[in-house]
Parts: C-alpha cells; structure tokens; sequence
C-alpha cells in the first residue's frame, strides 16, 4: 500500500480513519523508539565502553545517544501528518518545534563534550574555553526561540529580528551580568590572569584557594578548608587579589620571617668569645678574615685600645649573622643564586631588633616548604645562645610570679632562689 492508497483511504472515510491512522502512527512510532534505542544508541553505547580510548567515553556521556532515539519516531509522526489535512500544519509546527530542541540540546551537549576532552587531553594548561562555550550556547538557545516563535506565528525569522531592535534596551538590562561576564572572561582569557587550576586568594571575598572552573558567570574556587567560594566573573577583574602561579611556575617558594633579639644581649666579642666562633665551621674563615680586616682598619687609623669605642671591633650580632648567612647557603633544599638569599636588620622596636631572613626554598609544595621553614627556625633558636645573645620575649606568668617572690623575700630579709623556667 501507498501513501496515496492510504490518503486516499483516509478521504473515503473521514469518520474512522484519523483515529485509526493516529494509532498506528503512536504504535509505528513507539516500535521505531524502542528499536534505535535498544539497537543503535545502546550500540554506541557498547562500543565507547570497550575502547581504551577515553574521549569516546566522554563524548558518549555528553551525548546521551537514548536521546537520539525520539527523533526517529518525530520523523515518522512529520512525514505521515499530511494524511490528516485538518491538522497537518499544527502538528508539523509542534514536531518542528520538538526536532529543533533536541537538536539544540544535543548540540549543548556536544559543546560541554568539547570542552571535557579539551580539558582531558595533554595540550590543556588551564586555559578555560567555558565562558566562549557558555555564550555560544546562549546565542544557541536564542536563535531556537526566534525559530520557535517564528513557527508558531508564520512570521519570517528576519521581521521577528528586526522587531528586536524595539525591545533591545530590556534585553541588555535583563543580560547585563551575562555582557559583563563575557567581556572579563575575554580580559581574563587574552591577559592570562587566572587559569584553572592556580592557586588565589581574593580578601574581599575571604577566598583562598584553587580555582576550579571558570564559566561565563562565576569563578568557582574549593578553599583551603574544603569550602567552596563562587565569584561572579565580572567581580573577580574588578577587585584585587593575587595569583601564586608566578609562584608555582618559578619553583621557588618565599620565606620571609624574623627572630627578635633582646637588644641588651648585643656585646663586642672578647678573646674568649672569638676563641668559640673560631670553632664554627661555617664560619670560622669569615671571623678570620673580618679581624683581618679590622685589624688593619684600627692600624691604618692609629685607633687607642684603651676603650672599645676607640676602635672597629667585631660583636656578636655580626658573627650570628654571618652565621646564619652561612647555613643558609649549606642548606640544599634553598635557591643559592637563582634567587635571593639575604639576612639583614631591621630596625629595632619594643619587641626587640629582628634579624630576618629572606630566601627561597626549591619546593612549592605546602607540606615540604613549611617544614623547610620550621627546621631552619627550629636551628636558629637554638644557635642563638651559642653567641651570648638571647632571644626577645614578651614576660609570662611565671616571670612575674618569680619577681613577686624575689620581692616578698627581700621584704622578709631572706635570700629568694629565683628559677625561671
């Protein structure tokens, strides 16, 4: 039989035939479901699971190929709608309608499909392509609606465009952060601000952490703590805040910290003095060399050793900062020429005179460069000491319970054994 058979059938009994021919359209189009479904999409479905190839896998989940399996039967219901004259156009419309939708799912899905193997393959380095993938399917699902209403009204796509015009100041207030976002995402993308994947901090907005995802609206970033802070996109070129790639791509990671000395601890190195740093190896040359050079100073200005002050002497804070200059460059886990290494003073305040240490460590790993850190400053604590000097420390409860007692047994006229631990 036909088509015409079946047209001409339908006209000779107008009463019975559309609802017969709209059963077996329901039952033809069910069967044709059911079998690209169970046939076809599991198929491909078959097929990606047993490849070692992993972008199939990813496209397949993207994909959703049961999705494809309704359009065999929108198809069917398209082609034999004109044996039903009555209503052939409506139900056109409404099969167009539906074919165009999928269509533009589908196509959204191929776009998030793209963006995951571009994001799993091995040339990807955190350059985000979401926000370009984020407009193009706005521009998608806009270009769907005008198509939609187009059908439905009988007008063409081009007088509904140029309609658009009238209602252009609503749509640019209703997408303003939708613009907004788009032009930081091209800032952010041409200028090589943040990648995913870097490390940020953001203060306003208490973010520290890696960045996930960038999209067209929001900047996704899992803190350090496990929570999760989202940036609108626009907000994040328009507040500061730092990026520890430069950081991470360097291989050096700074420490920038102080010890305090207690300035009445500073003293010029007598003999004996001198005698025990000339037992340190690391800098027992530097102490030879810096008398040698004092030395010859004093000599060339006929300086009196009557008085220290007479003449350029050694102390004890220079040799503890040689001392420290010196470890520092015999560590091998810190930069020696690369990047800075300095000790220096600062300058001295109610917590006493700080001697900080600035230099870089050749890991960035967090675990690795905090014990770096602490060993180094674990060591200086203890050396300090050995020079006769004494670290600054604000006075504890036990200090002023010692100086209650001292005072109590200088009342009573008894000697008081003072221990501070």
């Amino acid at each position: 039989m036909t088509y015409q058979d079946i047209q001409h059938w339908v006209e000779l009994n107008p009463d019975v035939a559309p609802w017969l021919l709209g059963a077996a359209m329901v039952v033809m189009s069910l069967v044709l479901y059911l079998v690209v479904r169970f046939l076809i999409a599991r198929s491909l479905l078959y097929v990606a699971t047993r490849t070692e190839n992993k972008y199939d896998d990813i496209l397949v989940a993207k994909l959703r190929p049961y999705r494809f399996a309704w359009i065999a039967p929108l198809l069917v219901i398209y082609y034999f709608a004109g044996l039903l004259p009555n209503s052939a156009d409506l139900i056109r419309d409404i099969i167009l309608f539906l074919i165009a939708w999928l269509v533009i799912i589908t196509v959204n899905s191929l776009l998030n499909a793209a963006n995951a193997i571009y994001e799993a393959s091995r040339f990807y380095r955190g350059d985000p392509i979401q926000v370009y993938i984020d407009l193009g399917k706005i521009l998608l699902i806009m270009v769907g609606i005008i198509m939609s209403i187009s059908w439905f009204t009988d007008k063409s796509p081009l007088v509904l465009l140029t309609g658009l015009g009238a209602v252009m100041a609503i749509l640019l207030l209703i997408f303003q952060d939708t613009i907004l976002s788009f032009v930081a995402g091209l800032q952010i993308q041409s200028n090589d601000l943040v990648n995913e994947g870097d490390w940020i901090e953001v203060p306003s907005y208490n973010a520290d952490g890696e960045v996930q995802n960038i999209s067209l609206h929001a900047v996704r970033i899992q803190n350090w703590d496990m929570t999760i802070t989202v940036i609108p996109t626009y907000k994040l070129v328009g507040v500061p805040y730092k990026n520890w790639r430069g950081m991470q791509e360097a291989g050096g990671r700074r420490i920038k910290r102080s010890i305090d000395i207690d300035v009445t601890s500073v003293r010029f190195c007598d003999e004996a003095r001198i005698g025990r740093l000339r037992k340190i190896d690391l800098i027992k040359e530097h102490i030879e060399a810096e008398l040698t050079k004092l030395d010859q100073w004093n000599r060339n200005c006929n300086a009196c050793p009557d008085s220290p002050l007479n003449a350029r002497q050694l102390t004890n804070l220079d040799a503890f900062r040689a001392y420290i200059t010196a470890y520092l460059k015999s560590r091998q886990d810190l930069h020696q020429e690369k990047m800075t290494l300095l000790v220096y003073q600062l300058e001295p305040g109610p917590s006493g005179l700080p001697i900080e240490v600035y230099a870089f460590t050749k890991t960035v790993e967090w675990m690795e460069y905090e014990a770096i850190q602490a060993d180094i400053f674990s060591h200086l604590v203890a050396a300090v000491p050995e020079f006769g000097l004494r670290l600054f420390q604000e006075p504890a409860g036990m200090d002023f319970q010692a100086l209650v007692r001292a005072q109590s047994s200088r009342i009573r006229g008894c000697p008081a054994e003072v221990k501070v631990e």
